[in-house]
Protein backbone atom coordinates (compact mmCIF):
# COMPACT_ATOMS: atom_id res chain seq x y z
CA UNK A 1 0.00 0.00 0.00
CA UNK A 2 3.02 2.05 0.55
CA UNK A 3 4.15 1.66 -3.18
CA UNK A 4 3.85 5.17 -5.22
CA UNK A 5 3.89 2.86 -8.23
CA UNK A 6 0.65 0.94 -7.35
CA UNK A 7 -0.77 4.18 -5.36
CA UNK A 8 -0.55 5.93 -9.08
CA UNK A 9 -2.73 3.07 -10.66
CA UNK A 10 -5.66 5.15 -11.99
CA UNK A 11 -7.66 1.64 -11.97
CA UNK A 12 -7.82 -1.28 -9.85
CA UNK A 13 -9.86 -4.72 -10.00
CA UNK A 14 -10.04 -6.65 -6.81
CA UNK A 15 -11.45 -10.13 -6.73
CA UNK A 16 -11.84 -11.86 -3.29
CA UNK A 17 -14.19 -14.63 -1.61
CA UNK A 18 -17.43 -13.93 0.39
CA UNK A 19 -14.48 -14.87 3.76
CA UNK A 20 -12.18 -12.02 2.82
CA UNK A 21 -9.61 -14.49 1.08
CA UNK A 22 -7.78 -12.82 -2.15
CA UNK A 23 -8.41 -14.23 -5.50
CA UNK A 24 -7.09 -11.73 -8.30
CA UNK A 25 -5.58 -8.29 -7.86
CA UNK A 26 -4.63 -6.47 -10.54
CA UNK A 27 -1.60 -4.60 -9.46
CA UNK A 28 0.65 -5.56 -6.43
CA UNK A 29 0.86 -8.95 -4.99
CA UNK A 30 -2.51 -10.23 -3.45
CA UNK A 31 -0.67 -11.48 -0.04
CA UNK A 32 0.66 -8.12 0.45
CA UNK A 33 -3.31 -6.55 0.38
CA UNK A 34 -4.42 -8.89 2.52
CA UNK A 35 -5.80 -5.80 5.06
CA UNK A 36 -7.14 -3.86 1.71
CA UNK A 37 -9.21 -7.35 1.05
CA UNK A 38 -10.34 -7.38 4.86
CA UNK A 39 -11.94 -3.70 4.70
CA UNK A 40 -13.87 -4.89 1.31
CA UNK A 41 -15.71 -7.96 2.40
CA UNK A 42 -16.30 -5.72 5.49
CA UNK A 43 -17.89 -3.20 3.63
CA UNK A 44 -19.86 -5.91 1.70
CA UNK A 45 -20.88 -7.64 5.12
CA UNK A 46 -21.82 -4.72 6.79
CA UNK A 47 -24.10 -3.87 3.93
CA UNK A 48 -26.12 -7.24 4.41
CA UNK A 49 -26.24 -7.67 8.07
CA UNK A 50 -27.28 -4.25 8.78
CA UNK A 51 -29.87 -3.41 5.66
CA UNK A 52 -30.23 -7.04 4.09
CA UNK A 53 -29.26 -4.98 1.12
CA UNK A 54 -25.59 -4.74 -1.21
CA UNK A 55 -23.65 -2.39 -1.42
CA UNK A 56 -23.32 -0.91 -5.28
CA UNK A 57 -20.69 2.12 -5.26
CA UNK A 58 -18.87 4.59 -2.63
CA UNK A 59 -17.82 8.27 -3.73
CA UNK A 60 -14.69 9.13 -2.06
CA UNK A 61 -12.69 12.32 -3.29
CA UNK A 62 -11.80 11.45 -6.97
CA UNK A 63 -12.64 7.70 -6.77
CA UNK A 64 -15.51 5.89 -6.76
CA UNK A 65 -15.63 1.98 -5.98
CA UNK A 66 -18.02 -0.15 -7.45
CA UNK A 67 -18.81 -3.68 -6.16
CA UNK A 68 -20.12 -6.68 -7.55
CA UNK A 69 -21.48 -9.47 -5.51
CA UNK A 70 -21.91 -12.57 -7.25
CA UNK A 71 -23.10 -15.30 -4.48
CA UNK A 72 -19.39 -16.81 -3.05
CA UNK A 73 -17.28 -14.14 -5.00
CA UNK A 74 -16.75 -9.96 -4.55
CA UNK A 75 -15.59 -8.17 -7.57
CA UNK A 76 -14.50 -4.56 -7.03
CA UNK A 77 -13.79 -1.92 -9.19
CA UNK A 78 -11.30 1.34 -7.75
CA UNK A 79 -11.56 4.07 -10.30
CA UNK A 80 -10.32 7.49 -10.80
CA UNK A 81 -10.44 7.10 -14.20
CA UNK A 82 -14.29 8.96 -14.78
CA UNK A 83 -15.83 5.88 -16.19
CA UNK A 84 -19.62 5.41 -15.92
CA UNK A 85 -20.47 3.28 -12.91
CA UNK A 86 -22.18 1.04 -15.70
CA UNK A 87 -19.22 0.39 -17.76
CA UNK A 88 -17.07 -0.71 -14.60
CA UNK A 89 -19.90 -3.11 -13.86
CA UNK A 90 -19.43 -4.08 -17.34
CA UNK A 91 -15.61 -4.81 -16.78
CA UNK A 92 -16.58 -7.20 -13.28
CA UNK A 93 -18.88 -9.12 -15.39
CA UNK A 94 -17.04 -9.76 -17.83
CA UNK A 95 -14.14 -10.75 -15.25
CA UNK A 96 -16.43 -12.57 -13.32
CA UNK A 97 -17.38 -14.28 -16.49
CA UNK A 98 -13.46 -15.24 -16.99
CA UNK A 99 -13.61 -16.90 -13.48
CA UNK A 100 -16.75 -19.02 -14.77
CA UNK A 101 -14.84 -19.89 -18.07
CA UNK A 102 -12.16 -21.52 -16.36
CA UNK A 103 -13.90 -23.29 -13.33
CA UNK A 104 -18.13 -23.19 -14.35
CA UNK A 105 -20.39 -21.85 -11.92
CA UNK A 106 -21.33 -25.42 -10.75
CA UNK A 107 -17.55 -25.92 -9.35
CA UNK A 108 -17.43 -22.74 -7.97
CA UNK A 109 -20.85 -22.72 -5.83
CA UNK A 110 -20.02 -26.16 -4.75
CA UNK A 111 -16.31 -25.31 -3.97
CA UNK A 112 -17.61 -22.36 -1.12
CA UNK A 113 -20.26 -24.69 0.05
CA UNK A 114 -18.14 -27.31 0.97
CA UNK A 115 -15.10 -24.63 2.55
CA UNK A 116 -16.28 -20.84 2.47
CA UNK A 117 -12.24 -19.87 3.16
CA UNK A 118 -10.94 -21.93 0.41
CA UNK A 119 -8.10 -20.18 -1.18
CA UNK A 120 -9.54 -20.23 -5.19
CA UNK A 121 -6.34 -19.26 -6.37
CA UNK A 122 -5.00 -22.82 -6.44
CA UNK A 123 -7.80 -23.25 -8.91
CA UNK A 124 -7.06 -20.62 -11.00
CA UNK A 125 -3.27 -20.67 -10.99
CA UNK A 126 -2.34 -19.69 -14.58
CA UNK A 127 -5.56 -17.53 -15.12
CA UNK A 128 -4.49 -14.55 -13.95
CA UNK A 129 -3.06 -13.86 -17.83
CA UNK A 130 -6.89 -14.57 -19.32
CA UNK A 131 -7.93 -11.54 -16.51
CA UNK A 132 -5.39 -9.90 -17.20
CA UNK A 133 -6.07 -9.67 -21.02
CA UNK A 134 -9.51 -9.29 -20.79
CA UNK A 135 -9.11 -6.55 -18.60
CA UNK A 136 -6.89 -4.92 -21.49
CA UNK A 137 -9.49 -5.46 -23.97
CA UNK A 138 -12.52 -3.99 -22.34
CA UNK A 139 -10.79 -0.32 -22.24
CA UNK A 140 -9.30 -0.63 -25.62
CA UNK A 141 -11.75 -2.45 -27.90
CA UNK A 142 -15.18 -1.15 -29.16
CA UNK A 143 -16.45 -4.94 -29.60
CA UNK A 144 -17.01 -5.25 -25.89
CA UNK A 145 -18.44 -1.82 -25.15
CA UNK A 146 -20.91 -2.03 -27.39
CA UNK A 147 -22.14 -5.81 -27.46
CA UNK A 148 -20.94 -7.04 -30.34
CA UNK A 149 -18.82 -8.84 -32.66
CA UNK A 150 -16.08 -7.56 -35.56
CA UNK A 151 -15.80 -9.88 -38.37
CA UNK A 152 -12.99 -9.97 -40.90
CA UNK A 153 -13.91 -8.15 -43.98
CA UNK A 154 -14.58 -10.76 -46.82
CA UNK A 155 -16.52 -10.59 -50.06
CA UNK A 156 -19.79 -13.09 -49.37
CA UNK A 157 -18.28 -16.02 -51.88
CA UNK A 158 -15.42 -16.13 -49.95
CA UNK A 159 -16.83 -16.24 -46.51
CA UNK A 160 -19.45 -18.32 -47.59
CA UNK A 161 -16.99 -21.05 -49.04
CA UNK A 162 -14.84 -21.26 -45.88
CA UNK A 163 -18.40 -21.92 -43.77
CA UNK A 164 -19.38 -24.65 -46.39
CA UNK A 165 -15.77 -25.70 -46.24
CA UNK A 166 -15.96 -26.44 -42.56
CA UNK A 167 -19.93 -27.60 -43.13
CA UNK A 168 -18.92 -30.40 -46.02
CA UNK A 169 -15.95 -31.39 -43.29
CA UNK A 170 -17.69 -31.38 -40.01
CA UNK A 171 -21.58 -32.04 -40.57
CA UNK A 172 -21.16 -36.06 -39.48
CA UNK A 173 -18.80 -35.63 -36.68
CA UNK A 174 -21.58 -36.44 -33.53
CA UNK A 175 -21.56 -33.47 -30.67
CA UNK A 176 -20.09 -30.87 -32.29
CA UNK A 177 -21.93 -27.87 -31.14
CA UNK A 178 -19.70 -24.75 -32.69
CA UNK A 179 -16.48 -24.27 -34.83
CA UNK A 180 -15.16 -20.80 -35.11
CA UNK A 181 -12.60 -19.55 -36.61
CA UNK A 182 -11.12 -16.90 -36.16
CA UNK A 183 -7.89 -13.98 -36.86
CA UNK A 184 -6.84 -11.10 -34.16
CA UNK A 185 -10.34 -10.58 -32.44
CA UNK A 186 -12.07 -11.08 -36.00
CA UNK A 187 -14.60 -13.28 -36.91
CA UNK A 188 -13.86 -14.80 -39.89
CA UNK A 189 -16.53 -17.72 -39.82
CA UNK A 190 -19.36 -19.37 -37.28
CA UNK A 191 -20.87 -22.44 -37.85
CA UNK A 192 -23.36 -23.99 -35.19
CA UNK A 193 -25.53 -27.01 -34.71
CA UNK A 194 -29.40 -26.49 -34.98
CA UNK A 195 -31.08 -25.02 -31.82
CA UNK A 196 -27.54 -23.55 -30.67
CA UNK A 197 -26.44 -20.23 -30.11
CA UNK A 198 -23.42 -18.43 -28.74
CA UNK A 199 -23.31 -15.02 -27.60
CA UNK A 200 -20.85 -12.13 -28.10
CA UNK A 201 -19.66 -12.10 -24.93
CA UNK A 202 -18.89 -15.90 -25.12
CA UNK A 203 -17.15 -15.43 -28.43
CA UNK A 204 -14.75 -12.53 -26.54
CA UNK A 205 -14.02 -15.03 -23.92
CA UNK A 206 -13.05 -17.33 -26.69
CA UNK A 207 -11.08 -14.52 -28.43
CA UNK A 208 -9.44 -13.82 -25.43
CA UNK A 209 -8.53 -17.04 -24.81
CA UNK A 210 -6.41 -17.04 -28.45
CA UNK A 211 -5.10 -14.11 -27.99
CA UNK A 212 -3.55 -14.49 -24.63
CA UNK A 213 -2.40 -18.31 -25.13
CA UNK A 214 0.62 -18.28 -27.45
CA UNK A 215 1.26 -21.56 -27.19
CA UNK A 216 -1.86 -22.43 -29.42
CA UNK A 217 0.60 -21.03 -32.41
CA UNK A 218 3.07 -24.10 -32.01
CA UNK A 219 0.43 -26.94 -31.13
CA UNK A 220 -2.79 -28.53 -31.35
CA UNK A 221 -3.81 -27.66 -28.01
CA UNK A 222 -7.42 -29.50 -26.37
CA UNK A 223 -8.83 -27.53 -23.54
CA UNK A 224 -11.83 -27.76 -21.50
CA UNK A 225 -13.89 -23.81 -21.24
CA UNK A 226 -16.89 -22.75 -20.14
CA UNK A 227 -19.29 -20.78 -22.09
CA UNK A 228 -20.69 -19.41 -19.11
CA UNK A 229 -23.99 -18.14 -22.02
CA UNK A 230 -23.74 -20.70 -23.00
CA UNK A 231 -24.31 -23.32 -19.99
CA UNK A 232 -22.50 -21.63 -17.27
CA UNK A 233 -22.43 -25.54 -15.52
CA UNK A 234 -20.35 -27.81 -17.61
CA UNK A 235 -17.24 -28.03 -19.89
CA UNK A 236 -17.17 -27.86 -23.55
CA UNK A 237 -14.14 -29.79 -25.17
CA UNK A 238 -12.39 -27.61 -27.79
CA UNK A 239 -10.33 -28.55 -29.95
CA UNK A 240 -7.90 -25.23 -31.03
CA UNK A 241 -5.13 -24.88 -33.42
CA UNK A 242 -3.77 -22.33 -36.25
CA UNK A 243 -4.62 -23.12 -39.40
CA UNK A 244 -1.27 -23.27 -40.64
CA UNK A 245 2.04 -21.61 -39.71
CA UNK A 246 1.73 -19.00 -42.20
CA UNK A 247 -1.68 -18.12 -41.85
CA UNK A 248 -3.08 -15.78 -38.74
CA UNK A 249 -6.41 -17.70 -38.51
CA UNK A 250 -6.97 -19.85 -35.63
CA UNK A 251 -9.79 -22.49 -36.12
CA UNK A 252 -11.98 -23.78 -32.46
CA UNK A 253 -13.67 -26.60 -32.65
CA UNK A 254 -16.31 -27.19 -29.71
CA UNK A 255 -17.87 -29.97 -28.94
CA UNK A 256 -19.34 -32.03 -25.62
CA UNK A 257 -17.07 -35.46 -26.39
CA UNK A 258 -14.32 -35.05 -24.42
CA UNK A 259 -13.03 -38.28 -26.60
CA UNK A 260 -12.95 -36.34 -30.00
CA UNK A 261 -10.00 -34.85 -29.29
CA UNK A 262 -8.12 -37.18 -32.92
CA UNK A 263 -11.40 -37.13 -34.82
CA UNK A 264 -11.17 -33.19 -34.45
CA UNK A 265 -7.75 -33.06 -35.38
CA UNK A 266 -8.25 -34.87 -38.09
CA UNK A 267 -11.12 -32.81 -39.25
CA UNK A 268 -8.85 -29.72 -39.14
CA UNK A 269 -6.33 -31.34 -41.01
CA UNK A 270 -9.05 -32.05 -44.12
CA UNK A 271 -10.40 -28.24 -43.56
CA UNK A 272 -7.19 -26.64 -43.89
CA UNK A 273 -6.19 -28.70 -47.04
CA UNK A 274 -9.36 -27.80 -49.03
CA UNK A 275 -9.17 -24.38 -48.32
CA UNK A 276 -5.57 -24.14 -49.19
CA UNK A 277 -6.61 -25.99 -52.25
CA UNK A 278 -9.44 -23.21 -52.87
CA UNK A 279 -6.96 -20.38 -52.31
CA UNK A 280 -9.06 -19.44 -48.94
CA UNK A 281 -5.90 -19.58 -46.81
CA UNK A 282 -4.44 -16.12 -49.29
CA UNK A 283 -7.75 -14.48 -49.41
CA UNK A 284 -7.88 -14.90 -45.15
CA UNK A 285 -4.12 -13.57 -45.19
CA UNK A 286 -5.09 -10.41 -47.50
CA UNK A 287 -8.35 -9.58 -45.68
CA UNK A 288 -6.26 -9.49 -42.80
CA UNK A 289 -3.63 -7.25 -44.14
CA UNK A 290 -6.09 -5.08 -45.88
CA UNK A 291 -8.62 -4.60 -42.89
CA UNK A 292 -7.36 -1.50 -41.87
CA UNK A 293 -7.45 0.34 -45.40
CA UNK A 294 -11.04 -1.15 -45.53
CA UNK A 295 -12.04 0.09 -42.61
CA UNK A 296 -9.89 3.26 -42.41
CA UNK A 297 -11.54 3.81 -45.86
CA UNK A 298 -14.85 4.60 -44.21
CA UNK A 299 -13.50 7.82 -42.16
CA UNK A 300 -14.60 10.31 -45.05
CA UNK A 301 -14.25 14.45 -43.51
CA UNK A 302 -16.19 15.17 -41.67
CA UNK A 303 -15.68 11.67 -39.90
CA UNK A 304 -12.59 10.85 -37.98
CA UNK A 305 -13.69 7.72 -36.27
CA UNK A 306 -16.29 5.48 -35.44
CA UNK A 307 -18.05 2.67 -33.83
CA UNK A 308 -21.18 1.10 -35.93
CA UNK A 309 -23.46 -2.04 -34.59
CA UNK A 310 -25.61 -3.47 -37.17
CA UNK A 311 -28.59 -4.59 -35.03
CA UNK A 312 -29.93 -7.22 -36.81
CA UNK A 313 -27.00 -9.69 -37.22
CA UNK A 314 -24.49 -8.10 -33.86
CA UNK A 315 -21.72 -7.39 -36.13
CA UNK A 316 -19.37 -4.08 -35.27
CA UNK A 317 -16.98 -2.09 -37.72
CA UNK A 318 -14.81 0.47 -36.55
CA UNK A 319 -11.23 1.68 -37.27
CA UNK A 320 -8.33 0.68 -35.06
CA UNK A 321 -6.56 3.64 -35.64
CA UNK A 322 -8.67 7.58 -34.59
CA UNK A 323 -7.08 11.08 -36.49
CA UNK A 324 -5.42 13.87 -34.30
CA UNK A 325 -6.04 14.40 -31.43
CA UNK A 326 -6.57 10.49 -30.50
CA UNK A 327 -3.81 8.42 -32.56
CA UNK A 328 -1.79 8.07 -29.19
CA UNK A 329 -2.36 4.84 -26.97
CA UNK A 330 -3.08 7.55 -24.30
CA UNK A 331 -5.45 9.59 -26.98
CA UNK A 332 -7.35 6.42 -27.49
CA UNK A 333 -7.82 5.17 -24.21
CA UNK A 334 -9.45 9.01 -23.82
CA UNK A 335 -11.57 8.76 -27.30
CA UNK A 336 -12.62 5.56 -26.17
CA UNK A 337 -13.97 6.80 -22.35
CA UNK A 338 -15.80 9.50 -24.49
CA UNK A 339 -17.82 6.59 -25.89
CA UNK A 340 -18.00 5.05 -22.67
CA UNK A 341 -20.26 7.84 -21.65
CA UNK A 342 -22.47 8.20 -24.43
CA UNK A 343 -23.11 4.30 -24.23
CA UNK A 344 -23.95 4.37 -20.56
CA UNK A 345 -26.10 8.26 -21.12
CA UNK A 346 -27.80 5.97 -24.89
CA UNK A 347 -28.55 3.06 -23.00
CA UNK A 348 -29.88 4.49 -19.16
CA UNK A 349 -32.46 3.06 -17.77
CA UNK A 350 -33.71 6.32 -16.63
CA UNK A 351 -33.77 8.15 -19.59
CA UNK A 352 -34.72 6.65 -23.08
CA UNK A 353 -31.96 8.67 -25.60
CA UNK A 354 -31.99 7.94 -29.25
CA UNK A 355 -29.99 10.62 -30.46
CA UNK A 356 -26.85 12.63 -28.73
CA UNK A 357 -24.87 15.28 -29.97
CA UNK A 358 -22.35 17.05 -28.25
CA UNK A 359 -19.51 19.60 -28.84
CA UNK A 360 -16.17 19.72 -27.66
CA UNK A 361 -13.00 22.34 -28.13
CA UNK A 362 -11.33 19.74 -30.66
CA UNK A 363 -14.11 17.67 -31.90
CA UNK A 364 -17.66 16.78 -32.27
CA UNK A 365 -19.22 13.33 -30.70
CA UNK A 366 -23.19 12.11 -31.77
CA UNK A 367 -24.45 8.85 -30.63
CA UNK A 368 -27.88 7.04 -32.38
CA UNK A 369 -29.52 4.30 -32.17
CA UNK A 370 -32.64 3.52 -34.26
CA UNK A 371 -34.14 -0.28 -35.13
CA UNK A 372 -31.38 -0.46 -37.81
CA UNK A 373 -27.83 0.61 -36.25
CA UNK A 374 -26.49 1.59 -32.92
CA UNK A 375 -23.49 4.33 -34.08
CA UNK A 376 -20.94 6.53 -31.87
CA UNK A 377 -18.99 9.18 -34.48
CA UNK A 378 -16.31 11.20 -33.52
CA UNK A 379 -17.12 14.23 -36.47
CA UNK A 380 -14.81 17.98 -36.80
CA UNK A 381 -15.48 20.64 -34.54
CA UNK A 382 -18.04 22.72 -35.15
CA UNK A 383 -20.44 20.85 -37.03
CA UNK A 384 -23.87 21.28 -36.68
CA UNK A 385 -25.96 18.87 -35.57
CA UNK A 386 -27.77 18.70 -39.14
CA UNK A 387 -24.44 17.97 -40.98
CA UNK A 388 -23.47 15.44 -38.30
CA UNK A 389 -26.74 13.37 -38.70
CA UNK A 390 -26.37 14.04 -43.08
CA UNK A 391 -22.48 12.30 -42.34
CA UNK A 392 -24.02 9.43 -40.21
CA UNK A 393 -26.53 8.77 -42.72
CA UNK A 394 -23.73 8.41 -45.47
CA UNK A 395 -21.56 6.50 -43.21
CA UNK A 396 -24.71 3.88 -42.88
CA UNK A 397 -25.21 3.86 -46.84
CA UNK A 398 -21.32 3.26 -47.15
CA UNK A 399 -21.64 0.43 -44.64
CA UNK A 400 -24.98 -1.12 -46.50
CA UNK A 401 -23.56 -1.21 -49.67
CA UNK A 402 -20.46 -3.95 -48.12
CA UNK A 403 -22.46 -5.29 -45.17
CA UNK A 404 -21.91 -8.99 -46.57
CA UNK A 405 -18.42 -8.19 -46.01
CA UNK A 406 -18.59 -6.90 -42.62
CA UNK A 407 -21.30 -8.91 -41.34
CA UNK A 408 -22.60 -12.36 -41.01
CA UNK A 409 -26.27 -11.99 -40.94
CA UNK A 410 -27.19 -15.90 -40.92
CA UNK A 411 -25.14 -17.68 -39.36
CA UNK A 412 -24.88 -21.24 -41.09
CA UNK A 413 -25.58 -24.66 -39.34
CA UNK A 414 -24.28 -28.69 -39.40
Amino acid sequence: LDCEDWKSKQKHIFILSSAGKPVYSRYGSEEKLVTLFGVMQALVSVTQDMDDDSIEAIYFGSRTLVFSVRGPIILVAVSSTREPISFLNKQLSYVYSQIVSVLTLSQVTRIFEERRNYDLRRLLTGSERLIDSLLKSTELEPDLLVNGVSCLPLPLNSREAISNTIISTCSKIKNLVFVVLVAGNKLIALVRMKKYHISPSDLHLVFNMVNASESFKTAESWTPICLPNFDSSGFLHCHVSYLTEDCAACLLLFTVDRDLFFELSDAKKKITEKLRRNNLLTAINDAVRKIEGITGSLCMTPVRHFIYKDCRSGGVVSPSMAATPYESAAGWSQLMKHYQILYDELHSPIVQLKLIYRQYSVDTIIAWVNEKFEVYVLLEPLISKTNAIDAVNKLWQLIQKEEDRFFIINIPIF
